[in-house]
């Protein structure tokens, strides 16, 4: 069948990116899902910093490229061997293509799915094979077997989950990255006890996120941390109890007084070595100190060896939110239906493919939290 679709061919074009457009929306071929693959008609589908990482080079991939990761959908035919979904079904599209099969797929740690990263790099699926090309033959490669800035997308099985039909698609679209990222990285990865002092860098999307996560696990105390005024605004609004600008001199030593000597936890979501560090320089002995985002990777950190034991410090990645997301996304849902998890707040900019470019620049320039694109 024939699609519109949003395809990048050229990283690193200059900015702004509504003049420079990079991202043509073409009409490009897609393959019928093959064994273990799905077709989905996307209803929604959220810009994320990580999309803007591979339009502005921060995270080279394989080009040219059918863009686009979080999103929501119904689905539309199941190929052989999927007996659990059916036509009709309402979706959300998770980035991690999990085979099952692996050793971190078997030990309940699909974000970690071996062939699932090794396809991700690659722009394939799980099998190797792609299903999209233009019109000429040329083959495009898939952002993490999604692609979902398009009006239909093939996914393996594993990168779906399914969602009840009432929930909103623009809403049930970032549950797939945003919600299911922040959120977890405060409940999973950090493990966020009652009573728990936390701090949040980067409150973007994730970042956000990953406030309404510590506040639902129940901490006393959630500092949100950015350098854009209005993004310490909409924490607050959230039910952030503290919030501080990112580029204040003094901004350890102020966490320090505010938590008697630094935090439980703190979090880093803004792609950021230097927001890293802050974080660990914030986090008091004892403490965990969590890091969801995707910075460059040639960007490197450097922490004293020493304090890692003096001060049994733990210093942690997480990568979707260390989730099972067909455990994760269904409780996520519950908890936002029950008014304790508002993710539906974080939607700043609803938007129409063709608007795609104006979106990333508000994205890179800090003017949004989440857009999402929906489709007719």
């Amino acid at each position: 069948m024939q699609i519109r679709a949003a395809v990048l061919s050229q990283m690193e074009q200059p900015r702004p990116y509504a003049q420079t457009r990079p991202i043509a929306i073409e009409t490009v071929n897609l393959a019928g899902p093959g064994p273990n693959e799905v077709l989905v008609r996307i209803t929604a589908a959220g810009l994320c910093h990580s999309d803007l990482s591979i339009v502005n080079g921060d995270r080279p991939r394989p080009m040219p490229m059918a863009l686009g990761h979080e999103a929501a959908g119904i689905v539309e035919e199941t190929g052989p061997g999927v007996t659990d979904l059916k036509r009709g079904d309402s979706v959300a599209l998770v980035f991690v293509p999990s085979c099952g099969h692996c050793l971190p797929c078997l030990e309940g740690r699909p974000a970690l799915c071996e062939p699932g990263a090794a396809a991700n790099t690659a722009g394939t699926m799980v099998g190797g094979h792609r299903h999209l090309s233009r019109v000429d033959g040329t083959p495009l490669n898939h952002q993490v077997g999604v692609s979902c800035f398009a009006e239909y997308a093939v996914c393996n099985r594993g990168s779906l989950v399914k969602v009840a039909p009432d929930l909103p698609p623009d809403v049930a679209a970032i549950f797939g990255c945003a919600v299911l990222t922040g959120v977890g990285a405060a409940i999973n990865s950090a493990q966020v006890r009652l009573g728990q002092t936390v701090a949040v860098i980067g409150l973007g999307g994730v970042g956000l996120s990953a406030v309404l996560g510590a506040l639902a696990a129940g901490a006393r105390e959630v500092i949100a941390i950015d350098t854009l005024p209005a993004k310490l605004e909409t924490a607050l609004a959230l039910g952030a109890t503290r919030a501080f600008r990112a580029d204040d001199p003094d901004l350890v030593a102020q966490v320090k007084a505010a938590t008697r000597g630094g935090v439980d936890v703190a979090i880093e979501a803004a792609s950021a070595v230097a927001a890293l560090d802050l974080a660990y320089r914030m986090t008091r002995r004892g403490g965990t100190t969590i890091t969801c985002s995707l910075p460059p990777p040639s960007h490197t950190f450097n922490v004293p060896a020493v304090n890692l034991v003096a001060e049994e410090r733990t210093l942690k990645g997480s990568y979707l939110g260390s989730a099972v997301p067909a455990r994760d996304i269904p409780h996520y849902i519950d908890l936002f239906k029950a008014g304790r998890l508002p993710v539906d707040k974080l939607i700043t900019h609803r938007l129409k493919l063709d608007q795609i470019n104006e979106g990333f620049d508000r994205l890179a320039a800090g003017e949004a939290v989440r857009q999402v694109i929906l489709f007719d």
